[in-house]
């Protein structure tokens, strides 16, 4: 795949939820390497651990922060999944992200202080609090932790960039395309299946996302099936030809590269 758009990452948030007061430790998160602890010393990292409020947990459909909610911590996903949107002057949502184990989530208020966004629960999922002003002190302390932040800040910068040119200059078939196999590469990362998947944001949030009518996602996807290049069973979603959408993905035609297309197991 030539191209891969990164989808992305208060005080008490908007909808308190229950919170979990076990002791937090990054060394022993599966998904650290994704997260502030990346590059660290275990000196560095058992100082992170200190400074992370709690483990919070967040019920489906419950708010973790609210658009214009104050600013006081970020929140790093342990565990399920999240998104972010923003309602526009005519009182449309517009989902700006899908958010995963290991993704920051609240970096959107670090510069004015207050959310531009809110950040909702797709299902069950647990985050680490981490107080930003902590967290400034232990940066200006920790030249390790400082270089980490900067680069999950510029991935950041890249993933607004990228999401405006996805949404700019593709066909809709294209960013389709683009997005399913962008999860894919997501999941992967994380030690899962890149072709099989399930799909935990709904239809009308995938097309907020990609700017689509819930009923055009609906349509790009039962094309999609029928070509033979993926498979969905409600929420479960299996990527059949890698190499049809790939090409779709970069505005190729699919059927150019013939009968070479790589065919994904599960």
């Amino acid at each position: 795949m030539n191209t891969v758009i990164p989808i992305a990452s208060a005080t008490a948030p908007a909808a308190a939820t229950s919170a979990k007061s076990a002791k937090v430790n990054c060394t022993l998160c599966s998904f650290n390497r994704f997260c502030l602890p990346q590059g660290l010393a275990d000196s560095e990292v058992a100082r992170l651990d200190q400074i992370i409020a709690r483990r919070r947990r967040v019920a489906r459909d419950e708010q973790l922060f609210s658009m214009g909610a104050s600013f006081g911590s970020l929140y790093a996903v342990r565990l399920g999944h999240f998104k972010t949107a923003q309602v526009n002057i005519h009182g449309e949502q517009q989902v700006t992200g899908f958010h995963m184990a290991g993704d920051l989530l609240g970096m959107d208020a670090i510069g004015s202080g207050s959310h531009s966004c809110s950040a909702t629960a797709l299902e069950d999922s647990e985050v680490c609090e981490i107080p930003f002003s902590r967290l400034q002190e232990l940066v200006m302390q920790t030249p390790a932790l400082m270089q980490q932040f900067h680069r999950v800040l510029g991935r950041e910068i890249q993933r607004e960039q990228a999401i405006m040119l996805f949404r700019g200059s593709m066909r809709a078939d294209q960013r389709m395309a683009l997005f399913l196999l962008n999860l894919g590469a997501r999941y992967a990362a994380r030690g899962y299946s890149a072709a099989s998947y399930q799909l935990r944001m709904s239809r009308e949030d995938i097309g907020g996302y990609l700017g689509l009518t819930i009923e055009s996602v609906s349509r790009l996807l039962a094309r999609f099936r029928k070509q033979g290049w993926i498979k969905v069973d409600n929420r479960d979603f299996h990527i059949v030809d890698r190499d049809s959408l790939e090409a779709l993905s970069t505005g190729r035609d699919p059927g150019a590269d013939g009968e070479g297309a790589e065919r994904c197991a599960a």
